[in-house]
Order: structure tokens, then sequence, then C-alpha cells
């Protein structure tokens, strides 16, 4: 009875230790999964991310405006495009911000279609035209 008891418990212990572990194509399956997950997640955050950096654009875009004309009320002038937007610190903004693609903003003055001044972001490619979040943003 003994000896067939321990053949017993060894033959459960066999199969316990056959069963430890992942086999290869339960691993597979979780990794498709996993990348699936991944790419649903980065379909719809990337957009998401345009989305603020033109709103930022545009949030700097009005505090500059706001900044010039501040500088107008007080020289009777707008900055000269050699001045440049440096002309509004520290009296009018305390700081110049970058574009959320780290380049300077472009200022002009007089700007394009008869406007005292004209503000621009050049985009992602830090060039002149361009589409999508290349595309240049001004006020």
């Amino acid at each position: 009875m003994k000896a067939i008891l321990k053949m017993l418990r060894r033959k459960n212990s066999d199969r316990r230790k056959r069963e430890e572990g992942f086999t290869l194509v339960e691993m597979m399956v979780v990794l498709v999964i996993i990348g699936l997950l991944a790419t649903v997640v980065i379909i719809n955050v990337m957009p998401a991310t345009d989305r603020a950096a033109r709103t930022r654009v545009q949030a700097d875009l009005s505090t500059l405006e706001q900044g010039i004309e501040m500088y107008r009320l007080e020289n009777m002038r707008y900055p000269t495009t050699e001045e440049g937007l440096a002309a509004l610190t520290p009296n009018y903004i305390r700081r110049l911000p970058n574009d959320p693609w780290n380049s300077p903003y472009v200022y002009v003055a007089p700007g394009a279609n008869g406007a005292p001044f004209q503000i621009a972001s050049l985009g992602a490619d830090k060039r002149e035209g361009g589409s999508g979040e290349n595309a240049d943003i001004t006020n």
C-alpha cells in the first residue's frame, strides 16, 4: 500500500512540474493582446498631443499680442522687425516663450495683408509652409 501511495505522489509531482510556466502559444497570445492595446492607445493619444500644441501656440500668440499692444500704447508705435519680440521684455511680458517645438516665435512688422504686425510659429518642421503639425500658425 505504501508503495502505491508513493507512486501516486510521484505522478502528481511529475504532472505539476510539467504544468509550471507558460507555453509558447500562451506567451504569443499575450504579446499580441499587448500589441493591440498599445496600438489603440497610441492612435488615440497622438492627435491629442497635436491639439495641445496648437492650443498652446494660440495662448502664446494671444499673450504676445497683448504685450505688443501695451508696447504700442506706451511708445505710440509697434516694435520694428529688428527690435522683434525682445522689445517686450521685461516691461510688457516676463519672458519670451518658445513654441511647443522649442523654436522662437517669428515677429514681422508690418505684417501680411495690411496687418500692423504678424507673429508666427513655423510648426514642427521649423520651416515656412507645411501641413498638419508642420503647418505655420499665425495670429
